[in-house]
């Protein structure tokens, strides 16, 4: 073998290295990552904090909660980060039904946003106060129905799960109940205590101790199957409402075009942190029962709350503009 052939088989190993070392993506993460969230104290900010330390842990890199005032706030900031998965987003059903609520929508959340896992949900139950002459889903019915427009109920902000409900229980029953917004769940269950007013759709976590106390009535769960957030309460699905279902759910984002390989990477991590023993009973005890989606499984609740949730929008003309 000549000495121009021996180099020549000597270098082309040290080529390939070359080549495979040019060809692999770079390590992910190596820096902080941000995790965007809303509302401070609500379920996508308690979820992300819950799973801001697991994450880290698995990631090997600080995960940093960065909780911002609304839905449109970390929308807007979400679509403009670099697609490189430092900046992620946990939020509710809220970042992609917002737009649907919006006369000219600012962003469409299936080409501002690439679904990582749907993380969880908590479902709202059905609650009256107990001077309330209702006992159960299908006596309130009658009794919305035979006194039409003399019961309210109350919500939270305009657009939020506990609206949401409220409307889907109108449109399915066929009452005419009467919405009364508040800007906050604190206060809105505060009159349905006092009296004020007749119904609400809090989140099973927020209504259950009130249930236990004696001082409001649960009705019902509206989850499809029931739910261990709310013990002993039927889904309202099984009470007389085929199909009603409201629950607030929980899922993990990052921009568009964020590469596939950091998606699974980020979707493996989260899950094995939400499904951990640990971490399953906080997030349960904070009223999130943990789902732990693939990509695909986030992807397919947006798709069907674009149709299911979309009807009830449109049908009671909620508007946020």
């Amino acid at each position: 073998m000549g000495i121009w052939t021996s180099r020549l088989c000597a270098l082309v190993p040290a080529l390939a290295a070359a080549a495979a070392a040019a060809a692999a993506p770079d390590p992910y993460p190596v820096r902080p990552i941000r995790l965007l969230t809303a509302g401070t104290g609500g379920g996508s900010d308690t979820t992300a904090r819950v799973i801001a330390d697991g994450l880290a842990a698995r990631l090997g890199e600080p995960v940093v909660v960065d909780s911002r005032t609304g839905g449109a706030v970390i929308a807007d900031l979400g679509a403009k980060a670099a697609a490189d998965g430092y900046t992620v987003i946990v939020y509710s059903a809220a970042l992609w039904l917002l737009p649907l609520m919006q006369e000219k929508p600012s962003y469409d959340a299936f080409t501002a946003f690439a679904p990582v896992t749907l993380i969880g949900s908590s479902p709202m139950v059905l609650v009256v106060n107990p001077a309330v002459p209702a006992k159960s889903v299908q006596e309130l019915i009658a009794l919305a129905k035979a006194k039409p427009r003399e019961l309210n109920y109350a919500s939270g902000p305009v657009g939020a799960t506990p609206h949401i409900a409220g409307e889907l229980f109108k449109l399915m029953a066929n009452v005419d109940i009467v919405l009364v917004p508040y800007r906050n769940i604190g206060a809105a269950i505060t009159d349905v205590l006092g009296g004020r007013i007749q119904v609400m759709f809090p989140s099973a976590s927020t209504a259950m101790p009130h249930i236990k106390a004696g001082k409001l009535r649960g009705l019902g769960v509206a989850s499809l199957t029931p739910s261990p957030l709310a013990p002993g309460l039927v889904p309202i699905a099984e009470s007389g409402l085929p199909g009603f279902e409201a629950v607030a759910t929980f899922g993990m984002f990052t921009p568009a075009r964020t590469p596939s390989a950091i998606i699974h990477r980020l979707n493996e991590e989260t899950v094995r942190v939400v499904t951990s023993a640990a971490l399953r009973e906080k997030l349960l005890g904070a009223g999130i029962d943990v789902v732990a989606s693939p990509p695909e499984g986030l992807m397919k609740q947006m798709k069907t709350d674009l149709v299911v949730i979309g009807r009830v929008i449109r049908a009671a003309k909620i508007r946020l503009d």
